[in-house]
């Protein structure tokens, strides 16, 4: 025999529960984030405000209390709960994608400081990014293989940096 799932049924209290401490976790994550990253964040401005408050709010328990509050606000709101979770996922997804463009440049730097990887990574340069200045990408590269050059090696990741950005 097959029940029939009703959606018209009211949430269990496990579930309002659950929803209740994920919403929270939210509010947590919102407040945790660089000013750089929450200046960024298109909420309603209550919402925004009482984000700010429990930022700059000192003592644990009344952290805690506020972080309580920001999060029962936002219980009121499931479009701004939404929002908010999108606009997380896509800092990380931005975060991922940095970090992964970073370990390429930092690989780049380092087979074209490896003398025996040398040739092959700069041609491999040279077709990624044509309008790098490859002649002093050279110069620094052979100053690293014949002196052990770490301000060339510096030199190089940042314009790999510049050139590939």
């Amino acid at each position: 025999m097959m029940m029939a799932v009703n959606d018209d049924l009211p949430l269990s209290r496990t579930k309002k529960k659950q929803q209740a401490q994920q919403i929270a976790e939210l509010a947590g994550q919102l407040c945790e984030l660089s000013d750089n990253r929450f200046g960024r964040i298109d909420l309603p401005t209550e919402i925004v405000a009482e984000a700010q408050t429990v930022r700059q709010t000192g003592g644990r328990g009344s952290h805690k209390r506020q972080l309580k509050y920001l999060a029962g606000l936002l219980r009121e709101d499931p479009d701004a709960v939404e929002s908010l979770r999108v606009q997380l996922e896509g800092m990380d997804q931005v975060d991922r994608s940095d970090k992964k463009q970073f370990h390429s440049l930092e690989q780049m730097r380092d087979r074209l400081c490896d003398p025996q990887q040398f040739d092959q990574a700069f041609l491999e340069l040279q077709d990624r990014a044509p309008h790098l200045d490859v002649k002093t990408i050279r110069r620094l590269a052979h100053s690293v293989h014949q002196h052990g050059d770490k301000r060339a090696y510096r030199d190089i990741f940042k314009r790999l940096r510049e050139g590939m950005a």
